[in-house]
């Protein structure tokens, strides 16, 4: 039973000491609100959902929960009702501010509000948020806070721009028309109030940002602009979704690609990367998705790949496929094998070009040759002086066996020989210089002494017969080839030249010799008057096309 009577003593004890007030009864919290407010202005609160015209018995405020605030219009921070009141803000004054609101029957309300004080340098702290938007004109409110103020004590509103005074600005909402990049800054309400006879001022500050106009266009896609791309079966490949959006916000411009109508994030194997710019001088926004694709198998050349657009009011999109590339080792091995045959045919033509040649003659002839009034293919000049018995011979044998034999009794032309050819009685002076006149070509056959009479004339060791035959004829022709330009020359080298080479010739012949390289006779080789051998196919070569034997008889009388 004392058990009993005692529990029963502590509840009484319990249940008068929370009547009697001395503990704080449970309230409804309401939202807490808070402000960053500058150094010696003055700031006026009410809570939002508290009721007005509240006595200072309805109501009680505390700091940091236990420091009770004054009601005296005379301190520094007091409260009147439901209003706490600021009046000289000091960093000490910076804490949370709480009010318990008692209403019948039995109900009460706590408010909270976190007061902090910082220096008016610190204007980033103080700025109530940022107004930007692409608007033309512009509308800047003053914060509610000081809006409040000013509305509640009879204030008088001013404003500032990055702390310039504007004049003749007495409006709670600050309206700027066709605003630019000049008129971007803080801009800063203040209002003027009267209290217990003196004046104080609360302000609240705000950054304008002035965006580009916005200018929305159609959509377009600038990359992939083909239906298919070629691609390597096992290598990777980024395929590129570039879109152009016109004049407009990053934000509002997106580039993206699709896999077969799915997002490229719920499939494996695909990555994206995504980039949005403007270009600084046009302010176009572009924005561009790169899909990399790690390797590609036989099922992405199946696959629909769709390179997708997207701005506040257009969508666009550009499907793409992929094509297997063809393989270049065919292309590459028939380029070889061209290449081949075209340096094949370029060698056989460049070693067997005499021989094609001669041998196409027969059917592609020269109507020329028909109508020159020529007699003769070649005149054969040869010098026989100031050379030893063996040259001699050599040349005797060659000049009347075998070019004959070769050239007149197999290949059909005919030549004008001395010794052989002349008329006896005839003048000498008129016979070579007829002749030469009647021949197409002059054959010059070089013997290692052959020219140098021609040059010095002091030193003959021939008879004079010999002489006669020869320097003449040497003289005419090359007058006709170097000068007059009548005829060809074909030059025919016998013997070896020694070391001093064609350097004793006369200066005539080393011109000659400089443009056309003399034919060595290849004496005692085998095959040498064979009229198919490489020496003789050279000198045919060199003669004319048709040989004169085939003109008719008349023409050589």
């Amino acid at each position: 039973m004392d058990t009993y009577r005692l529990l029963f003593l502590i509840f009484m004890v319990i249940t008068t000491s929370e009547c009697s007030g001395t503990v704080k009864p449970k309230c409804k919290d309401m939202d807490k609100l808070s402000f960053n407010l500058s150094e010696g202005e003055a700031f006026y609160f009410e809570p939002n959902e508290v009721a007005s015209g509240l006595s200072n018995e309805d109501i009680t405020w505390y700091k940091n929960e236990n420091e009770t605030i004054t009601t005296d219009k005379n301190k520094n921070v007091h409260y009147r009702g439901e209003a706490l009141f600021f009046l000289n803000l000091l960093p000490e004054n910076s804490g949370t501010y709480t009010a318990w609101e008692k209403a019948p029957p039995g109900k009460c309300y706590k408010y909270d509000v976190e007061v902090n004080v910082v220096k008016s340098s610190q204007m980033k702290e103080l700025l109530y948020g940022e107004i930007k938007n692409s608007d033309m004109n512009k509308r800047i409110p003053c914060p509610k806070p000081v809006n409040k103020t000013c509305q509640k004590l009879k204030g008088k509103f001013t404003w500032k721009k990055d702390n310039k005074p504007l004049q003749g600005r007495h409006e709670d909402d600050l309206r700027i028309n066709n605003a630019s990049k000049d008129d971007e800054g803080i801009y800063t309400c203040i209002c003027t109030w009267t209290y217990n006879g003196k004046e104080y001022e609360s302000s609240a500050s705000r950054e304008l940002k002035v965006e580009e106009h916005v200018a929305f266009r159609e959509l377009k896609i600038l990359s992939p602009i083909d239906k298919d791309q070629l691609a390597d079966e096992g290598v990777g490949i980024k395929l590129n979704c570039s879109v152009f959006c016109g004049t407009t916000k990053e934000s509002d411009c997106d580039a993206g690609w699709m896999v077969d109508g799915i997002p490229f994030n719920q499939l494996n194997g695909y990555t994206q990367t995504t980039n949005t710019i403007i270009d600084n001088s046009s302010r176009n926004t572009f924005s561009t998705a790169i899909l990399t694709i790690e390797k590609v198998s036989a099922n992405h050349f199946k696959t629909k790949f769709e390179c997708i657009g997207k701005s506040i009011f257009y969508e666009c999109f550009h499907s793409l496929t992929l094509r297997r590339r063809e393989s270049i080792i065919p292309l590459v091995t028939g380029a070889v094998c061209v290449l081949f045959f075209v340096v094949l045919a370029a060698v056989l033509v460049k070693c067997f070009a005499i021989d094609l040649i001669l041998f196409f003659r027969p059917y592609f002839p020269l109507s020329s040759y028909n109508n020159d009034g020529k007699v003769y293919d070649a005149y054969v000049v040869y010098h026989m002086q100031s050379m030893d018995k063996a040259t001699e011979d050599t040349l005797c044998q060659f000049v009347t066996q075998i070019l004959p034999s070769v050239l007149e009794k197999k290949c059909g032309y005919r030549l004008f020989i001395h010794g052989r050819d002349d008329v006896p009685g005839e003048d000498r002076l008129e016979l070579v210089e007829e002749r030469m006149k009647q021949s197409r070509r002059l054959m010059v056959i070089l013997t290692p002494d052959s020219g140098s009479e021609l040059q010095s004339t002091d030193h003959r060791h021939a008879s004079p017969q010999n002489a006669a035959i020869g320097e003449f004829d040497w003289q005419v022709g090359l007058h006709h080839v170097l000068f007059q330009r009548e005829m060809s020359v074909i030059l025919v080298q016998l013997g070896d030249t020694g070391p001093q080479e064609y350097t004793h010739l006369s200066a005539g012949l080393q011109h000659l010799i400089l443009k056309s390289a003399p034919i060595k006779w290849p004496e005692g080789s085998r095959g040498a008057a064979a009229w198919n051998s490489r020496f003789w196919k050279r000198v045919r070569y060199l003669m004319p096309a048709i040989p004169a034997v085939k003109r008719p008889q008349s023409a050589i009388i």
